[in-house]
């Protein structure tokens, strides 16, 4: 019999946004199982057993709660501590196991019947069953459509009144789409009932000014939020002029969304009472948690397990809170006095004390926000749940986040890559050389910078430096079209301003035309005659006007021009005037609610600042109508002969050793060298994957040398293959083009009395000279697996010039990832010794090889760092002259594979 299996605990969003807790059944759940039975409605019990069944007898709740966890297992939902569904399998095959399931009534409709399949699916998966039947009554068209809408290969048949499907559980596309489409769904709507409540108590509302309590409460009265307000103080009957209650429990209506504001200690026993409520959501600024140290982050556990389980989501602790400008709702839950007008802009950031510089920022440019959410801890609520909000929501159209960790970046790159199709997303990641801040939960370690650029990059997400930099950003992307290509037109009444955007554009990237110098006397005329040709022009794709008269009276006259000349434009429109940053009154449109409207043009206080932020909307541009790639055809991978090597090499390993593999991977991994596998269990373990390494044998005297290149075939090298020398062509620790065995042996003695014994010699098969490149690749605590790039030159290691991305890799992530190192141009000109085209190294086959080995690392987590060095590419394909993989027990894959699951607590 297994033990109790913790990591099948998981929290869960349900369709409507509330939340459930799985986890497998135990004996311990005898009276639950009776109490939820009783609950169940005939119509229900009939359709699960199939007869009447009012009661279940002592022996039945023995027989349901008494699993073995492998061929007798069963998963319960429950929320408040109350079992409001089960699913279990009994294996009927030695891969294929009998599945049922029933929802109380009262909670069906919510989701829990899906979620529960995919999760009893996944455990089945880990216990060897590969197929699910089912018997269901044809009238049971409920629990038809769940097994059918599953996702997974089904087939159906029919006889003596009972249909009976039968699910094939092997992961697939489809499957997978429909996992994703669920989890968008559900977590979309756990935070639109965070962001439209209809009503909101205050639990801590203090009558003493300047306090947290007393704030948020005035500040939502002062926004003018659309529901009743309810402050909660133990012993005020009033609070800021409204009626107060002593406690949640007292106030008479239902309430929506509470905002937490009491003492750390306090919270836990004021979320329990907001439980029984029946409140969907909390937000939490009160402190204490997670940033205090190992106690408060128990604390903050104790805080979210505790919403959790009872339907709730948390946004925080030790956060600035939330606003919705919908003048409908006109929620301002947060500590800031003044929250900006409606406006396109969705605003995401993880730090409170920064987020009302932020706001007030927002408010000053003259843009507008459509939603705010800083998350503080983020001990539940956090960036990726708003992306999926966001994704759906049609006010926003811009999306910035501030980022000070990533919890879960496999998830945030799958799913900022879906929104950054439809819709700009961009981002300030700070603590790249500081680290994680305390408190937030998730961040176990700091993502390295570069690996965040590639990852950023990866999934379309426009990084910027700095805040200045975000709204420079984001104030083009919320009220100007998108450029199509990057040819510039340049305009202004400044020569030298004209000629600085100018060299600006071309280090950003961009073509831009000779500018079209007004003079400093031009008037309005003559800026919309010059406008009017550079919008008409087709070579042009968008356009820099620069204003700043030296002589001539100021007037709003040529604000006017642009104003009108944008409004009708299909090609964006920045602006250098009169030194202005955002967008001024003169340069805004203004909508029919009265807030700034599509078509108003940003200005900026230098021609450099509007020509990056148009070179990153450019970029962004480009990217979005770039193809995603896909995912190769490759029909030489085994991967059950991999997981059979895999496990044997495992198996070999004592436990103090398996315990001892703790790498991770880096742009330079640091690993015990006898953590690696044998030569002859790489080699096999990659060819499943039709990576081939060219062939070499260890020799340690010169007539071994000469044997083993007899062995081989000439012509062969002799090269050291000691960890501490560089696996480098054309190094000194190797001598190539050896054609006879007078040169073999020659050169073994030569490198030996250099090199020594522990040189390790080894004699290999000649390659044709080429590029030679390094391909690292591994598992990553934080980002799951990733591939890394670059030359292999001691140039390039010096100058850290390599590229990262995450696996598995498309054919277009794995063309980027060739690209985007500095020295790539080596692979696309003549290399050293080639004489023509016919020389060119075949940079298609380095692709395939990259593809290739993301797959490996992606399919297999054990898998800890592979190292292909060097991987030479020359006209005939990429051959793998040196390669080490090392392996570990699997680490926790789950941070975005598998069934749907909110973050984990410790439970």
């Amino acid at each position: 019999m297994q033990s109790y299996p913790n990591h099948w605990e998981a929290d869960v969003v349900l369709t409507d946004g509330g939340t459930a807790h799985l986890r497998p059944i135990s004996t311990d759940d005898g009276e639950l199982l009776r109490a939820f039975h009783d609950r169940l409605s005939p119509e229900t019990i009939y359709y699960r057993f199939f007869a009447p069944y009012p009661k279940l007898s002592s022996r039945d709740v023995e027989r349901f709660t008494n699993v073995d966890y492998e061929n007798r297992v069963a998963l319960i939902a429950t929320i408040s501590d109350v079992m409001v569904a089960v699913v279990r399998y009994d294996k009927v095959g030695p891969d294929e196991a009998e599945v049922a399931f029933v929802v109380e009534d009262a909670h069906q409709g919510r989701g829990l019947a899906s979620v529960l399949l995919e999760h009893i699916a996944a455990a089945a998966m880990e216990r060897g069953v590969r197929r699910f039947v089912a018997d269901v009554l044809p009238e049971n068209r409920r629990m038809i459509n769940v097994f059918r809408e599953a996702g997974y290969t089904a087939q159906q048949s029919f006889d003596e009144g009972v249909i009976r499907l039968t699910l094939d559980l092997e992961p697939t596309h489809d499957a997978e789409e429909v996992m994703r489409a669920r989890e968008q769904r559900a977590e979309s709507r756990s935070i639109a009932r965070l962001l439209f409540p209809d009503s909101v108590a205050v639990i801590g509302a203090s009558r003493t000014a300047h306090t947290i309590g007393q704030s948020v409460l005035r500040n939502l009265l002062a926004g003018d939020f659309q529901g009743p307000v309810y402050p909660v103080h133990p012993t005020a009957k009033a609070v800021a002029g409204v009626r107060a209650y002593a406690s949640i429990l007292d106030v008479p209506d239902s309430v929506d969304l509470a905002v937490v504001a009491v003492r750390a200690d306090m919270v836990v026993d004021v979320v329990e009472e907001c439980a029984q409520k029946g409140i969907h959501g909390l937000v939490v600024v009160s402190s204490g948690f997670g940033e205090t140290g190992p106690q408060g982050r128990e604390r903050q556990d104790e805080l979210v397990r505790t919403a959790r389980a009872a339907g709730m989501r948390v946004i925080g602790p030790n956060c600035l809170g939330i606003a919705n400008t919908d003048p409908e709702i006109s929620l301002n839950a947060t500590l800031a006095p003044y929250v900006p007008p409606r406006g396109p802009i969705g605003f995401f950031s993880q730090s409170g004390a920064l987020g009302r510089a932020i706001l007030q920022r927002v408010a000053e440019r003259g843009m507008g926000l459509s939603t705010f959410v800083s998350a503080g801890n983020r001990a539940d609520v956090s960036g990726n749940d708003l992306v999926q909000y966001w994704q759906e929501d049609s006010a926003t159209k811009v999306v910035l986040q501030y980022l000070e960790s990533l919890g879960n970046p496999r998830k945030f790159t799958r799913l900022a890559r879906r929104l950054a199709k439809e819709k700009p997303v961009v981002a300030v990641r700070s603590g790249g050389s500081s680290g994680v801040p305390s408190g937030h939960a998730a961040g176990a370690l700091a993502l390295p910078d570069y690996a965040v650029t590639s990852l950023f990059e990866q999934a379309g997400v426009v990084r910027v430096d700095d805040i200045t930099q975000m709204f420079d950003v984001a104030q083009l992307f919320a009220y100007q079209p998108l450029p199509a290509g990057p040819r510039m037109g340049i305009v202004g009444n400044s020569d030298s301003l004209g000629l600085l955007a100018k060299d600006a554009s071309v280090r950003q990237g961009l073509k831009p035309r000779e500018p079209l110098a007004l003079g400093p006397t031009a008037a309005a005329e003559d800026f919309d005659r010059a406008l009017a040709e550079l919008l008409a022009d087709d070579s042009v794709d968008s356009v820099i006007v620069v204003f700043i008269p030296a002589l001539t009276p100021i007037s709003d006259d040529v604000a006017e021009v642009m104003r009108a000349r944008a409004a009708t434009a299909s090609k964006p429109i920045v602006t250098t005037y009169l030194g202005y940053q955002g967008l001024p009154a003169e340069l805004r449109r203004i909508g029919d609610n009265g807030e700034t409207a599509a078509g108003s043009i940003p200005s900026y206080p230098a021609p450099e600042d509007a020509v990056r932020a148009l070179a990153q909307a450019t970029r962004y541009a480009l990217w979005r109508e770039r193809e995603s790639g896909r995912h190769p055809e490759l029909a030489d991978i085994d991967g059950a002969q991999a997981r059979s090597i895999i496990e044997r090499a495992l198996g070999r390993r004592t436990q103090d050793e398996q315990e001892s593999r703790t790498v991770w991977f880096t742009s330079e991994p640091v690993l015990e060298d006898e953590s690696a596998v044998d030569r002859e269990t790489a080699y096999a373990l990659l060819s499943c994957y039709g990576i081939d390494t060219v062939p070499f044998i260890p020799v340690s005297s010169a007539d071994e040398a000469v044997q083993a290149a007899d062995q081989l075939g000439y012509p062969v090298v002799v090269k050291a293959n000691a960890l501490d020398l560089r696996l480098r062509a054309g190094g000194t620790g190797i001598r190539a083009d050896l054609h006879t065995a007078t040169d073999v042996r020659g050169a073994f003695v030569a490198m030996d009395e250099r090199l020594g014994p522990d040189a390790n010699l080894v004699v290999q098969t000649m390659v044709v000279p080429g590029v030679p490149t390094v391909v690292r690749a591994g598992e990553n605590p934080s980002f799951g697996s990733v591939v890394g790039f670059g030359l292999a030159d001691v140039t390039a290691e010096l100058l850290d010039d390599r590229a990262f991305r995450l696996a598995p890799l498309t054919d277009t992530d794995a063309s980027d990832l060739v690209h985007a190192v500095r020295a790539a141009p080596l692979l696309f000109g003549l290399p050293a010794g080639a004489t023509s085209l016919a020389e060119q190294p075949n940079v298609e086959a380095l692709e395939e090889t990259l593809v290739r080995v993301s797959r490996l690392v992606d399919a297999f987590p054990e898998v800890a760092h592979i190292e292909l060095d060097p991987v030479i590419v020359n006209s005939s394909g990429a051959h793998v002259l040196g390669s080490r993989v090392w392996l570990r027990e699997s680490p926790d894959r789950r941070m975005d594979s598998g069934p749907r699951r909110l973050r984990n607590v410790t439970f």
